[in-house]
């Protein structure tokens, strides 16, 4: 059985990668989501297991004196990190592996497993992902504003990745994520 893909997708807060990656998941049911540990609590509908695995600071730090973590990274004051043996085990059972994680998370991987497929997602302007944030109304108006100057940050590490997608139409971009997969899937074979 052939080994299956790494797959990162990163892009800055409210630009819409949770929703390109329940389409793309409808869409190819040969991938997997790698569900990531955080400390930070559960958003209202959220489900420990499936959007993340919740767990306490100090279950954390555990994990990663353990070594359990492929990537880990501090994010908006919480803690969040990818399971190293999630995503090995799916991979060798010839899944491929979606990763949805920031870019400091994106660069570990890549130390690691350099034959990745790095996806960076960017809203079709700051003004667009300022009032995705704003219509998100998850958090309170400071951390939105923390989020803005990150997404800042970390649109300038777009140029570190093997794709850049834009999310201007939801379809129209999990379509050009399904295609970027099938022409990795086809380099592999």
């Amino acid at each position: 059985m052939k080994k299956g893909l790494l797959i990162v997708i990163s892009g800055p807060s409210a630009v819409g990668k949770d929703t390109i990656l329940r389409r793309l998941l409808e869409m190819d049911p040969k991938l997997r989501y790698s569900v990531s540990a955080t400390t930070r609590p559960p958003r209202p509908g959220e489900i420990d297991g499936a959007n993340y695995t919740f767990v306490t600071r100090e279950q954390f730090q555990r994990l990663v004196e353990e070594g359990s973590f492929l990537e880990h990274a501090e994010y908006a004051g919480n803690l969040y990190g990818t399971l190293g043996d999630r995503v090995a085990q799916a991979r060798e059972a010839g899944y491929d592996i979606v990763l949805k994680i920031d870019v400091q998370g994106a660069e570990q991987v890549r130390q690691k497993i350099p034959d990745g497929v790095f996806i960076f997602v960017v809203p079709p302007s700051m003004q667009e992902l300022e009032r995705r944030q704003t219509m998100r109304d998850s958090e309170a108006a400071e951390a939105r504003a923390a989020r803005r100057k990150i997404a800042e940050q970390e649109m300038a590490y777009s140029k570190h990745f093997d794709h850049i997608v834009v999310n201007d139409d939801v379809d129209r971009a999990a379509e050009e994520m399904f295609k970027i997969i099938q022409n990795a899937r086809e380099r592999q074979t």
